[in-house]
């Protein structure tokens, strides 16, 4: 399950994406439009700014913009940066690794080999779906349902 703070950057990402070029959005908007709340979103976006993510504008006219182009910003990065693990199960997570206490023999664990393989699965897709994806898969949601 993605957590709250992967959640929210990946909505912040997506308005951001959406104005990629303009000028910054401020983080107010960002959080209204989205339904977050706005001391969450700014340590978000402050830790999307100090990932080379995001640029910050201050003063009148600021907010926060894309420093690359949505297409170049991968879900699955923004699931690493914001803590979250990709495998289901912790024994088969490559960067939050633990091992499962009541396994005897992870090499011929057969849950364990199923949940390889679903981890290897989503890291794929999650490898192969950019912000630039998300926007596009919004787009057409709200033309298939005519809004």
């Amino acid at each position: 399950m993605l957590s709250k703070k992967t959640r929210y950057a990946l909505k912040a990402l997506v308005v951001l994406g959406k104005n990629f070029g303009g000028i910054p959005i401020q983080i107010s908007r960002i959080a209204a439009e989205e339904h977050i709340p706005k001391k969450f979103l700014e340590q978000i976006l402050l830790d999307l700014r100090n990932a080379g993510l995001l640029f910050s504008k201050k003063g009148s006219g600021g907010g926060y913009g894309l420093v690359k182009d949505p297409s170049e910003i991968s879900v699955v990065q923004i699931l690493r940066l914001t803590g979250g693990p990709v495998a289901l199960l912790p024994c088969v997570s490559l960067n939050f690794y633990q091992k499962c206490e009541e396994c005897e023999n992870e090499d011929t664990c057969g849950i364990r080999d199923a949940f390889v393989e679903v981890r290897d699965a989503t890291l794929k897709i999650l490898t192969e779906t950019s912000i630039a994806d998300l926007i596009l898969r919004e787009k057409k949601l709200l033309e298939k349902f005519g809004l």
